[in-house]
């Protein structure tokens, strides 16, 4: 056979084999509109249910919820919670909400009850039991020790005349007219509808007791919330030699100098007693020499920002982040700190805000 011909022919087959893999795309390349149209529809569907669900629990919220919520207020002990598969998963949840808002709770996962965590139990807790079925035979060594220590029982459940129920003090129905899963099998809107509930009882027992932001930040202190609640102005200003300060007979010049050794892009004015009396930026310098290219020479008092926007020490950085961008004359990134008789402290940058994760860089 000729070498060139077989040749010719291999290729010729490649290429017709690439050809045809052209012509036939797979996966996203194959997504018609049509397709993403029932993909919508689909989702909006799930919601649609989802949503159905939450109303009608909500419609059915009752005398037992306001008495959980009463038993739960009167707790001295822990609220325990426990529960398995995807209940288990809401249970879990539950527990941190509680926890994050002023309810000692944790998570008990009831075959671990029975093979040794019973002994966290003590009977002034509540346990808290999420079981839509209200049927799961994992339950029932931990509820036999709950009633064996008067542990009073609350149950969030689809199924009010289960077992579980009628071992309950309290049952809280939480049944859905159907899962959003098309075989209405899979735990979908049911555990949505468990999860709001325990939304529900966290931020009652919240509103009960008087639960603010401050102490929400002491639960939170590491995240950005806690940040936001309990970082303040003091934590991240600059102070003592790091200061850019100059007095009111200070030529421009020599406060040019002072700005480029603080790093601060400004330069406080204070008199002898380190009152503010103004401040002058980096952006003033440049607007001062396009009017004066002579006012290198001048005392910074005829050529300063009297009177600055200033904040105290002990206030929240969130609230000097305000300030910075809600000034009257346009956003600002540094601020002055001053004591109760307007003498300079400190100074804060929007780039100290930055770096402890309250804010976005600036343009360059």
């Amino acid at each position: 056979m000729n070498r060139n011909a077989s040749t010719r022919r291999t290729s010729a087959g490649a290429s017709s084999k690439r050809a045809r893999t052209r012509k036939a795309p797979t996966g996203v390349a194959a997504r018609t509109a049509a397709t993403e149209r029932e993909t919508l529809a689909d989702a909006r569907g799930v919601l649609d249910k989802e949503i159905a669900g939450l109303r009608a629990v909500r419609q059915r919220l009752g005398a037992s919820f306001v008495e959980a919520v009463d038993l739960l207020e009167r707790c001295t002990g822990r609220v325990i919670v426990a529960g398995v598969g995807k209940s288990g998963i809401v249970a879990k949840k539950i527990a941190a909400t509680l926890t994050s808002t002023g309810t000692r709770s944790f998570y008990l996962h009831p075959v671990e009850a029975a093979h040794g965590d019973m002994g966290i139990l003590a009977p002034e807790d509540v346990l808290l039991v999420v079981s839509y079925s209200g049927a799961n035979d994992e339950f029932e060594e931990l509820l036999t020790a709950s009633n064996r220590m008067h542990i009073p029982l609350v149950v969030l459940t689809g199924n009010p005349g289960s077992w579980i129920a009628r071992s309950s003090r309290l049952v809280i129905d939480c049944r859905v007219p159907e899962e959003a899963c098309p075989l209405n099998l899979a735990p979908t809107a049911s555990t949505t509808a468990s999860l709001a509930v325990g939304d529900a009882l966290a931020v009652a027992l919240l509103k009960r007791r008087d639960f603010g932001a401050e102490h929400f930040a002491l639960t939170h202190p590491s995240g950005v919330l806690g940040r936001r609640l309990l970082l303040t102005v003091r934590d991240i200003m600059h102070t003592g030699d790091e200061l850019p300060r100059a007095l009111p007979e200070t030529t421009l010049r020599n406060a040019l100098f002072v700005i480029m050794e603080k790093h601060l892009g400004c330069v406080f004015v204070v008199d002898d007693d380190a009152r503010l009396l103004g401040i002058i930026t980096d952006g003033d310098l440049k607007r001062i020499l396009i009017r004066d290219p002579e006012a290198l020479e001048r005392a910074v008092r005829g050529v300063m920002v009297a009177d600055p926007r200033r904040i105290a020490a002990d206030r929240p950085v969130v609230e000097a982040l305000r300030d910075m961008e809600e000034n009257t004359g346009g956003a600002i990134t540094q601020l002055a700190v001053v004591d109760e008789e307007g003498r300079l402290e400190g100074a804060i940058h929007l780039h100290d805000i930055v770096r402890v994760g309250l804010a976005t860089a600036p343009p360059p």
